[in-house]
């Protein structure tokens, strides 16, 4: 359908959003991307750094004689499996229900896991005995033993991914404010579902993250996900009546600089980057006032992971009424945007790894959504296959997946 047109009805509302999991407020992002670029002007808060980008960790150097994406050409796990993984919760990771959870990995041709290390509300969801993560955040042990739980996944032989929330984090934001969004009473502003960002303009928040990751790997992970890699929705709204350290860079830059130096920072450790992004990514302009720009983004990870969840989409889109309804074209056509997108990185193309749905989106209302089971999962699978994607991540906020789905379509 027409891009614009399909902007404007998202931008009117006519996408419904879940209030679990992936937060995405889809119609102020699109909106976003209908605007023109905005670009941040210099800081004028006396306290912020006098470096000229805004913090104090230097830009990551090429190596002599290569290009800083050089390394982007060698995969760093090429023993990894086509990863075919579900979301798994810390509680989940923790408790009791990740005895089903490893049964079904045991069962079917799912192989891994993507586990919240950092989670939404910015937890580290461990015990860690790093002084500086201690400091910064508010580690929790909802994963007791992290050390076991390595040991688990390893005896499963499950491909371990750990999500990382980066600038969604509302810990963080509220133990330093001045690493977050201020209000001008002095508040620390937060979202209408009262959660906080952190400032991606702010190297030390860069660094943060990245530490954590380190430890991930440390403890034996494979791949690093970064979730949340962007500005608040809307923030194009707010960003000149904010308080916050800020350069002239424009927000699109921010944050693939920011992936470009989690990927150098994490390059010697052998392990996968991937970020998650927004499905509309794809078929959209760059999202100017979140900072998101599918290609910038992509050309910097291994591995891109786009939220293509049928129930995200409005009516109209890929030429279908209901998308929720019709996952399988929904998924199909979702998939020629991102290949058209990505097809000119040539071999700087990451892997495409998209997120689909396992969940019910009874939120869409009656008529306009369909309760998902083992036929409308087999239809996302198989839409990928016939598009050439041969991975994939479910998602499920409560983690309670389909039974008897054919994975291996």
């Amino acid at each position: 359908m027409n891009i614009t047109w399909a902007l404007l009805m998202m931008a009117l509302g006519g996408v419904g959003v879940p209030n679990q999991g992936h937060e995405a407020d889809v119609a102020a992002v699109l909106q976003s991307a209908m605007n023109p670029p905005i670009v941040a002007e210099h800081t004028t808060n006396p306290d912020a750094a006098a470096s000229p980008n805004g913090g104090g960790i230097a830009s990551p150097a090429p190596s002599p004689g290569a290009s800083p994406e050089t390394a982007l050409l060698a995969d760093p796990q090429p023993d990894a499996p086509k990863v075919k993984g579900i979301y798994v919760t810390a509680y989940s990771a923790g408790g009791a229900r990740m005895e089903t959870l490893l049964a079904l990995l045991d069962k079917t041709e799912l192989n891994s896991m993507v586990i919240d290390i950092k989670d939404d509300a910015g937890y580290i969801t461990y015990k860690t005995d790093n002084a500086e993560l201690q400091q910064m955040g508010h580690p929790q042990p909802f994963i007791g033993d992290i050390n076991k739980l390595m040991t688990r996944l390893k005896e499963h032989d499950v491909y371990p991914i750990a999500r990382i929330v980066v600038f969604k984090d509302s810990v963080l934001a509220k133990k330093n404010k001045e690493l977050s969004f201020v209000n001008k009473d002095g508040s620390v502003w937060a979202n209408k579902g009262g959660d906080s960002f952190v400032n991606p303009y702010n190297e030390n928040v860069w660094k943060y993250n990245v530490d954590i990751a380190k430890e991930a790997v440390k403890l034996g992970f494979k791949e690093i996900q970064f979730d949340y890699v962007r500005f608040p929705e809307g923030f194009e709204k707010r960003a000149d009546t904010l308080k916050y350290t800020k350069s002239d860079r424009p927000r699109v830059e921010i944050i693939a600089d920011f992936v470009k130096y989690a990927k150098a920072e994490l390059a010697p450790l052998g392990v996968r980057i991937s970020v998650d992004i927004f499905g509309y990514a794809a078929s959209v302009p760059a999202a100017e006032g979140i900072g998101q720009d599918f290609v910038k983004i992509s050309k910097n990870v291994d591995v891109i992971s786009p939220m293509v969840y049928p129930s995200h989409y409005s009516t109209g889109w890929f030429d279908v009424k209901d998308p929720d309804k019709d996952p399988y074209a929904t998924i199909k056509g979702s998939m020629v945007d991102t290949h058209k997108k990505l097809n000119p990185l040539g071999s700087f193309k990451p892997v495409i790894r998209p997120w689909i749905q396992d969940f019910t989106a009874s939120w869409l209302g009656s008529g306009h959504y369909v309760k998902y089971g083992k036929k409308q999962v087999e239809d996302q699978i198989r839409a990928l296959k016939d598009q050439n994607i041969d991975e994939f991540l479910l998602w499920n906020a409560n983690n309670r997946y389909t039974a008897d789905v054919k994975y291996d379509q």
